[in-house]
């Protein structure tokens, strides 16, 4: 059995061939429209997301996929990806996540021979992210709260750098923005191990509001 931390470090780098670099989340409305301008702005828009919005679920849909292969219970995983895939909030967000969770099934199956992945691989449609994750995790028994914080550090990460390229922040604001962060994403990691999908739900309107504008915009680096 590989080692459980390089397979997460490994699966959530920057470099894992997922393509997460091209999808903002809807950060680049937000810039685009001045709600985020420095790395106070930035902070709490991405805090934000992790407390109320696609932080928090993503780390509930993680878990129950995780559980889901952990019981060998294909039935439950499927319905954790519709349900994923249900509360994308516009038709950008469903497209980040079905194709950043498609890509990395893909991508550790090349890497990782795993009956599990790849029967998910094949079995699935329409897999979100945080629900490729949470099973490719459940597949190689990574510890869950693990899992899930690796995941939203990478999440957290990964905004943090759309808003690098495009305030622009400076390096020395991105990496303090992530090292702000990081005690909050170890927080709901412990939270979300052990909480249900009954805790479901995002209240980050704002975001979802930014992702649905993201198509109008009249010029885009981002896919989302």
């Amino acid at each position: 059995m590989p080692d459980t931390r390089l397979l997460l470090t490994t699966w959530l780098s920057p470099s894992f061939p997922v393509g997460a670099f091209s999808y903002s989340h809807g950060v680049e409305t937000a810039i685009a429209a001045g709600d985020i301008a420095d790395a106070e702005t930035a902070a709490a828009w991405v805090g934000t997301l992790l407390r109320h919005g696609s932080g928090w679920c993503d780390a509930l849909l993680l878990a129950e996929a995780w559980r889901a292969i952990q019981q060998r219970d294909d039935k439950r995983l499927g319905e954790a990806a519709d349900l994923a895939a249900a509360m994308a909030p516009s038709r950008e967000r469903l497209m980040e996540t079905v194709n950043l969770g498609e890509a990395f099934l893909a991508a550790v199956a090349s890497g990782w021979r795993n009956a599990d992945i790849d029967r998910i691989a094949s079995t699935t449609p329409a897999t979100a992210y945080p629900v490729a994750v949470g099973a490719a995790a459940g597949a190689f028994a990574i510890p869950l709260r693990d899992a899930i914080a690796h995941y939203l550090s990478a999440f957290v990460a990964n905004l943090v750098s759309v808003a690098i390229r495009l305030v622009p922040l400076g390096q020395s604001d991105g990496v303090a923005t992530i090292a702000r962060l990081q005690p909050l994403v170890l927080g709901l990691a412990e939270r979300a191990e052990n909480a249900s999908l009954e805790e479901l739900g995002s209240a980050a309107i704002a975001s979802d509001i930014a992702s649905m504008r993201h198509e109008t915009l009249p010029a885009r680096v981002f896919r989302s």
